[in-house]
């Protein structure tokens, strides 16, 4: 049994788990605080829960919205309605709005909770047998030409010629997911090795136990499709966080988890090779994950892969070394990171041209650019890492970590990145 818990107080959640566990040795209890996370995704109809326990005033706003809103969506599960106090009124409001059941929070009957649980479940999973047996089913579940049971497809995100994405709700885990689907397995002749890079992108992530590296849930393989279901975020991109305005101490927090995430996987023999605002996710509690690693390789993997000369990654974010179509290491990917470092403190990125070669000429050739002297202090860093010669650069990832902690403890008696004045976000010209 799968149940989703709405509510805003702690030690409440606490007791109704308590309630839940006792009586439902393996349930699985998710909860969802509305002051902290707000409405549930417009996307997610919540079809992997088999009941929905509600406050009547979650966020303070009024419970019977909120019960409106998930009994409008398609297989939202059955909804149990905690009151604040005993009220028949109240009780025969939520009924008449969709509740299952209506209960008083402050007087839980065991026995009764649990009962409404085990209708509810009943409930949803003969919903959900009639659904997918349904001609509608065939629709929901299908993306492209690509049918996957369980897997509801929301709409699409991106597509390429190697791949499309997809956004789309797992039934069976309960919650909102990014579908990277491959368009075809190529046959055995295929010289770019399309399938094998897709499955290395897969292995490659798969082994990222970090917060800072996007996580992946789930690999499908069948005799005509490949996919990967992974970690979706609400929150948006870091290009849309910087477009909103970032401050200074804001900034240096994303590059120090954007660090912390190059010391993971560069640890375990892999480069990202695209490093890109569009390529760092924001989660809602501030934290960020590193995504898309369709350009990334393992370092020990040979260089056939690009033996055609095939160009990898952003000409904005490239380092000379990439650009050019020599050998890259980890001192790339850092070159990356000091010009989304750049761009975040200044707003613009550093090197612009007419034509993306003429972009990366200015990488190799053009002087570093300076920041403005509000952002002085982070000038010795940031020339440490879009150095033009890699030896130039800061050898590690970790060695880049321990830079900015040294630098953050210098500068901790003035806060002068802790405490941005008012109207310190930098927003993009």
């Amino acid at each position: 049994m799968r149940i989703l818990l709405i509510d805003d107080d702690p030690a409440y959640r606490k007791l109704i788990r308590q309630h839940i566990s006792t009586a439902f040795e393996r349930a699985i209890v998710v909860e969802h605080v509305p002051r902290v996370e707000g409405r549930l995704p417009a996307e997610f109809n919540a079809a992997g829960y088999d009941a929905v326990l509600l406050d009547h005033a979650p966020a303070g706003e009024p419970g019977l919205e909120w019960l409106d809103d998930g009994r409008g969506r398609p297989l939202f599960p059955p909804v149990i309605y905690l009151l604040a106090r005993a009220d028949e009124d109240a009780a025969t409001a939520a009924r008449e709005h969709g509740a299952l059941a209506a209960l008083v929070k402050s007087r839980i009957d065991h026995r009764e909770l649990a009962a409404r649980l085990r209708e509810a479940e009943l409930l949803q999973r003969r919903a959900l047998a009639t659904f997918r047996a349904s001609p509608a089913a065939v629709k929901a579940y299908r993306f492209g030409d690509t049918m996957i049971k369980g897997l509801r497809c929301i709409r699409a995100l991106a597509a390429s010629a190697i791949s499309a994405v997809y956004l789309a709700e797992s039934e069976d885990e309960a919650r909102l997911v990014v579908l990277k689907l491959v368009r075809q397995v190529p046959d055995l002749t295929d010289k770019l090795g399309t399938f094998d890079r897709f499955l290395q992108e897969y292995d490659i992530i798969r082994q990222m136990q970090h917060p800072n590296v996007v996580r992946i849930y789930e690999l499908g393989i069948a005799d005509d499709h490949a996919f990967i279901q992974m970690e979706y975020f609400r929150a948006g991109d870091l290009r849309s966080r910087m477009r909103r305005g970032i401050t200074p101490a804001e900034a240096i927090d994303v590059l120090r988890q954007m660090a912390a995430a190059l010391a993971a996987i560069h640890g375990a023999g892999v480069l990202h090779r695209d490093l890109k605002p569009g390529n760092v996710m924001m989660r809602a509690d501030g934290t960020l994950a590193l995504i898309d690693f369709g350009l990334a390789k393992q370092l020990s993997v040979e260089a056939e892969i690009t033996a055609t000369g095939e160009i990898f990654g952003t000409p904005y974010y490239m380092s000379p070394e990439q650009g050019h179509g020599r050998e890259v290491d980890a001192r790339s990917d850092i070159y990356s990171l000091g010009v989304i470092l750049y761009e975040m403190l200044t707003g613009r990125k550093p090197y612009l041209a007419a034509t993306p070669m003429a972009v990366i000429y200015k990488h190799s050739h053009s002087p570093i650019p300076l920041l403005p002297p509000e952002f002085a202090v982070w000038q010795g860093l940031l020339e440490r890492m879009i150095a033009k010669d890699a030896a130039d650069r800061f050898q590690s990832a970790t060695e880049l970590c321990a830079a900015i902690d040294a630098e953050l403890r210098r500068q901790a008696p003035t806060a002068a990145v802790a405490a941005s004045p008012p109207g310190a976000a930098v927003k993009p010209p």
